[in-house]
């Protein structure tokens, strides 16, 4: 249980990557931004010719200004998207479309009870009696100030949502919405429900972290001290991220009016105070307390360590140790990027890591008191210091107190490391064993030494497709439409028709290099299953098999011609045109029954109509097939055209949606016939019974000419 839970809480602390890592940018963007155009600025260095009010400068930094601030404003969403992405285990694209759809459920089911008890009138106006800064406008929405807390509830529900549900089988009338399509809808549904919760739930979880950021923020400089001290505790294990987030990006960091807008976070906090630049004296060091310290250790401290690291190396390793590390301080420096030298030293000798824990949590000690208030996107390199530091001015940032303190620090960890390194021979980069490589660890060495890989588990059936397509390095590609796995391979005659129709395929169909499986409406869960499959599969050619001929087929024709008829079940035609029968389909999965029997007809109405009496099943997301289930419970697909699906809707017109109930007669598609001719390979529309027992067949009542409710076929129970 502890390690699953480690393992799970590790997946939330990467999964927070995604969304930071568009804060470098963002942050550029509105740090060069607003800069540029504080009037200050422009006056002081005598810019006002080309970045005066009305030049081509002044407009495009006012752009980057406003860009750069609009990732801030939307950050809730943009990690809902982002922890989505991040957790979930495969298919990930639907995940982030789940998210996004669930965040905005979410937030207009709290506006909507928001309205409904009153603190929301009726002009939007935001009632008196309401607390400021508890409700604000999310993406247009007046819902409760959740931050990004609101995101990654969003982004950790969806994504196990996503998990649990993107592979599910739903029963054969409602098997289209099953697999990923799946996830959007109950994600729709559950994020209703937890909008309604919320708007209960928070304002009692909103006062006790605001509780938990007035013990934080009244502790003073101890409070920093611990905070930096736990913060690269949690390194080696991932889960600072996880951490120092809610400090970062929620009242638990602090609260701030800044330009008449209640801001929380000390990130948040910074570049709301950077963006009205021109009238803030100097940036709040209270919120810069979380980050500010990490100047000191990264761009001089961890250098020192780096140093102290290669003078200790063994002569004859100190060339291959010293390029090494100097890469690595360099890297750290510039972007503040310490994991080659923090891993490294973790790695053979955690004494070490124990010392930079220490000096590490003292620098944002140190840098709070004395009131160092420099802000960072992601990490204190010489990059965000520069823009959020020195370009800021000394005036607003104290930034030059950071050298002075600096330069002491990289005398520290040099000493301190260089003696530690010596008196206990610890076996740092240079100072390995003969016969051990010189190198820098990285996360993945420490995280390979704690536990071993487990083997994944086996699939069957994908791996009988696999085998069946000729093996993984016989496939090329893998797709899928409404009902058939499409599978390009490199070479046709390797493909086993035997082996994937044992796989509950109903007909294989080739096309040259392309091999088209037909499973019906589960085909996405098939395909997901394989896709998951194939990541860890050999890649290598399967064996050549060969299958017995059997008459299996014929027996059970035969079988059937001595049983007796005791029921006949009429469907009638749901389109006026040409009747035929089914093998004269131009299109072989459906001429040779693989998706069902029945029959075709060419349309002459526009018109598709309700067969009998029944229930609409699903309709195509491209409208050009429908799902039909008989108040009797036969199964239909009206499949219009050959390959229509390919017109992405266009020439149908859907006038039923999905689970509606209709009438024999009722129109249920509207047909465009001359577009349809003129783009579609024909308009040839097979009838097909898609769940037929084995003691069912298909008789032909009419060919030729045909009207729609006249009987098409009839459905022969034998016994």
């Amino acid at each position: 249980m502890k390690d699953k839970i480690f393992s799970v809480l590790q997946r939330v602390g990467r999964s927070f990557m995604l969304p930071i890592a568009i804060l470098p940018v963002a942050g550029l963007l509105l740090g060069i931004g607003s800069s540029f155009t504080n009037a200050t600025t422009i006056e002081t260095y005598h810019l006002t010719s080309i970045l005066g009010e009305g030049t081509i400068l002044n407009a495009l930094l006012m752009i980057m200004n406003k860009v750069g601030s609009a990732v801030f404003d939307n950050l809730p969403l943009i990690f809902a998207v982002g922890v989505a992405i991040g957790m979930a285990k495969k298919e990930k694209e639907v995940s982030a479309l789940s998210a996004v759809i669930a965040y905005f459920v979410m937030n207009t089911a709290i506006n909507a009870m928001l309205t409904i008890t009153g603190q929301i009138l009726d002009n939007g106006e935001i009632a008196e009696s309401v607390l400021e800064g508890t409700i604000t406008s999310v993406c247009g929405i007046q819902s409760l100030q959740m931050g990004v807390f609101g995101g990654i509830i969003v982004g950790l529900g969806v994504a196990a949502l996503h998990n649990k549900f993107y592979r599910i089988q739903l029963p054969n009338a409602l098997s289209f919405f099953g697999g990923t399509r799946f996830v959007p809808i109950i994600s729709t549904i559950v994020y209703m429900f937890v909008g309604i919760l919320l708007y209960f739930v928070w304002p009692v979880v909103q006062n006790g972290i605001y509780a938990l950021g007035g013990l934080v923020t009244g502790s003073g400089y101890v409070g920093t001290l611990i905070f930096g001290l736990i913060k690269r505790a949690l390194i080696p294990f991932g889960l600072h991220h996880v951490f120092y987030m809610p400090f970062w990006q929620t009242a638990v960091g602090g609260t701030m009016e800044v330009a008449g807008q209640m801001v929380q976070g000390g990130q948040n906090i910074f570049f709301a105070q950077l963006a009205d630049s021109a009238n803030i004296a100097h940036f709040s060091a209270d919120a810069t307390r979380y980050f500010s310290g990490e100047f000191i250790f990264m761009i001089f401290g961890l250098p020192g360590a780096a140093l102290a690291m290669y003078q200790c190396a063994k002569p004859e390793k100190k060339k291959a140790a010293g390029g090494l590390l100097l890469s690595a301080a360099l890297a750290c420096m510039a972007t503040g990027i310490t994991e080659p030298l923090e891993f490294s030293f973790l790695f053979v000798a955690p004494a070490l890591f124990a010392v930079q824990v220490v000096l590490a949590g003292t620098a944002y000690m140190i840098a709070h008191m004395l009131n160092i208030a420099v802000g960072l996107t992601f990490s204190g390199g010489l990059l965000d210091f520069f823009l959020f530091g020195i370009l800021q001015g000394n005036a607003k940032t104290s930034w030059m107190r950071v050298i002075p303190v600096g330069i002491i620090y990289f005398f520290l960890y040099y000493f301190i490391f260089k003696f530690m390194i010596k008196k206990f021979n610890f076996k740092t980069p240079g100072r390995e064993d003969d016969d051990t490589e010189t190198k820098l660890y990285t996360k993945a060495d420490v995280n390979a030494r704690r536990e071993a890989g487990a083997a994944a588990s086996e699939d069957a059936v994908s791996e009988a497709i696999t085998r069946g397509l000729g093996g993984k390095k016989n496939i090329s590609d893998v797709d899928c439409c409404a009902t058939r796995l499409r599978c390009t391979v490199k070479d046709a005659s390797r493909v086993n028709d035997g082996i994937l129709k044992a796989t509950g395929a109903s007909g294989v169909v080739h096309k040259g290099q392309g091999v088209q499986v037909i499973y019906g409406p589960n085909v996405t869960v098939i395909k997901s299953n394989l896709e998951d499959y194939l990541e860890t599969a050999p890649d290598t050619y399967a064996e050549a098999e060969t299958t017995e001929s059997v008459q299996e087929t014929a027996d059970k024709t035969q079988e059937a011609k001595e049983q007796k008829v005791v029921e006949r079940i009429v469907i009638s035609s749901p389109i006026t045109g040409l009747a035929a029968d089914l093998a004269t389909a131009p299109d072989e999965a459906f001429a040779q029954k693989m998706m069902g029997d029945g029959a075709v007809v060419t349309p002459e109405d526009p018109f598709v109509r309700a067969p009998e009496d029944g229930e609409v099943a699903f309709v195509f997301d491209t409208k050009h097939a429908i799902g039909f289930v008989t108040d009797s419970g036969i199964s239909l697909l009206i499949h219009v055209g050959i390959d229509t699906v390919k017109l992405n809707g266009e020439g149908f017109e859907a006038l039923v949606e999905s689970g509606q109930t209709v009438k024999k007669g009722d129109p249920m598609l509207k047909l465009d016939l001359e577009y349809l001719k003129a783009n579609a390979p024909s308009i040839t529309s097979p009838v097909l019974c898609t769940e037929l027992e084995d003691n069912q067949r298909i008789h032909l009542l009419q060919e030729g000419q045909i009207k729609a409710g006249e009987p098409l076929f009839e459905i022969e129970v034998l016994q």
